[in-house]
């Protein structure tokens, strides 16, 4: 089943669930799964790792595993790579890794694998061959996204492009998609790109630092994260033109976003949000979890995105907490029935 919306965000740096000896797995009835985790520094990764460590703790209490590991990391391929490499020392079942790179760090994943250590790549992913991997479709809803705020401004006019986590998988594909919708119009016109890191302080800054530079700008294409309100404070503290009108900011499914969208709206302010669900986390958990009970579930499989338009955009609002990322938690049951049970 599909349980509440996971909003809460509980700060963790880098954690061990419990002391270095208690990491290996000494029952095969209860093994240990880790979290490689490339990336901490915006609001989508720390609810990530908050769902991962949710289902975990979950999992640990019921007895059906003997412990889990935590590990955050810089944003480097070189931290993750001895992340990987202590956890293939460390004996543990699983690791769920998000990459930092998507070949990098394939030779560690495969000698994890040669050692029988289960790994599973979500959202960034590597291309290990013996990996399991659970992702988006990152190129379908942001090529969609991309076509309806094109529609907004008559498919013309200035636009500026905010890439987010410099070097990763989500970028690289989203980016793409942005692009080659762009291509298709050439009466829409980039001017200016920049990194927003999917942090709304990186995005703002990133916007403000360009705006005095350009034209009039018309709709900005974003990546999501939290970048979106970041964007949205941008463009409201620069005033001038845009203390009038408002360029039509793609939504990423920050909360703060949807609230502020939800204000605007009121004078005819119209957009949409699209984003990708930092409850990953704890699907790949017991993804993780399942595979190393010994279910074999397809290679390559696709979670849904949370999508906010004019049709629920209220009733989203009005049970929004600041600070989050729009997203529902997924249980074990969930994922049996659309991952486990998938047909091949």
């Amino acid at each position: 089943m599909l349980r509440r919306l996971f909003l809460c965000s509980t700060v963790l740096v880098a954690a061990f669930a419990g002391s270095a000896g208690s990491a290996l797995a000494l029952d095969p009835e209860k093994p240990v799964i880790a979290l490689s985790n490339s990336f901490y520094g915006n609001t989508w990764r720390r609810q990530m790792v908050d769902a991962f460590t949710a289902e975990a703790e979950t999992a640990k209490a019921e007895g059906k595993i003997a412990n889990f590991v935590v590990l955050n990391g810089d944003g480097s391929v070189a931290q993750q790579n001895s992340q990987m490499a202590e956890l293939i020392l460390r004996g543990v079942d699983a690791i769920a890794i998000n990459a930092a790179s998507e070949t990098a760090l394939n030779g560690l994943a495969e000698k994890a694998c040669a050692a029988g250590i289960k790994i599973i790549a979500f959202d960034s992913l590597l291309t290990a061959d013996c990996a399991w991997k659970l992702s988006f479709d990152f190129t379908g809803y942001k090529t969609e996204q991309a076509k309806k705020t094109l529609e907004l401004i008559g498919n013309k006019g200035n636009v500026i492009v905010v890439r987010g986590v410099k070097g990763s998988g989500p970028d690289n594909l989203m980016y793409s998609a942005q692009k080659a919708v762009l291509d298709e119009n050439p009466d829409v016109k980039i001017v200016a790109e920049v990194y927003g890191q999917a942090t709304a302080s990186v995005a703002q800054s990133a916007i403000a630092n360009v705006l005095p530079s350009l034209p009039p700008v018309d709709a900005v294409l974003a990546q999501g994260g939290s970048d979106d309100f970041g964007i949205a404070q941008a463009f409201e503290q620069a005033g001038g033109p845009y203390a009038e009108k408002l360029p039509i900011i793609e939504g990423g499914g920050s909360s703060d976003f949807v609230i502020w969208w939800n204000k605007q709206a009121e004078k005819g302010y119209k957009t949409t949000s699209m984003n990708t669900t930092p409850g990953i986390g704890g699907a790949a958990f017991w993804l993780a979890y399942e595979i190393v009970k010994g279910a074999n579930p397809p290679k390559e499989m696709t979670m849904p995105v949370a999508t906010v338009d004019e049709t629920n955009l209220a009733d989203m609002a009005k049970d929004l907490k600041p600070g989050m990322i729009i997203s529902p938690s997924f249980d074990e049951a969930w994922v049996q029935e659309n991952l486990i049970n998938k047909s091949h």
